[in-house]
């Protein structure tokens, strides 16, 4: 059974990003141009700062040059994090997005914003906003009723004291897509 070029990238790739204490999220090569274009997203549970996508910039990129994995054109490698309305895939985003806004699409039909409370290994507590000055309600989604789930972008959160800032501020402050760039 053959194996893609993404995946081979992946086998190669994600050890180092996780020496880094980093997790690989995403790999993807796109042609643009003449040139090629080898995008990579990692993210940690704590987040991943500017100084954090440089170190493992530099590894990957220096990785990519000993192996042959990219082969002889010149690619671009473009290193950064998932962004501020990522898509939740696996359980540890589900976990990273906890008091966070989520969109959910499921499986029966239909869609939900809820906001997620709590996560365990069977699915979500979730705490669904109330409508037309109603209370916010509680709500168990388990992950198999759920198709799709994208956190949702919130300006303006106020918090149950008025005067912190979320709790979330070490998500929202990493949450735009940082780009570190080196020719390889």
């Amino acid at each position: 059974m053959s194996t893609t070029h993404s995946e081979r990238l992946r086998e190669l790739l994600e050890p180092l990003v996780a020496s880094q204490g980093l997790d690989l999220e995403e790999i993807a090569v796109d042609s643009v141009g003449r040139k090629r274009v080898l995008r990579v997203v990692v993210d940690s549970d704590t987040g991943a700062d500017l100084d954090r996508i440089a170190d493992v910039s530099r590894a990957l990129s220096a990785k990519l040059d000993e192996s042959d994995a990219m082969g002889e054109g010149e690619y671009t490698l473009e290193v950064g994090t998932p962004g501020a309305e990522r898509a939740l895939t696996e359980h540890r985003h589900y976990v990273r997005a906890t008091d966070r806004l989520v969109r959910f699409q499921l499986h029966e039909g239909g869609e939900l914003v809820a906001r997620i409370l709590g996560v365990d290994e069977d699915g979500l507590d979730l705490e669904v906003p109330g409508v037309k000055g109603r209370k916010p309600t509680a709500r168990r989604l388990a992950f198999g009723d759920i198709d799709k789930a994208r956190v949702q972008v919130e300006f303006n959160r106020k918090d149950d004291s008025g005067d912190k800032p979320p709790k979330n501020t070490k998500h929202t402050k990493h949450s735009e897509n940082t780009t570190e760039e080196e020719e390889a």
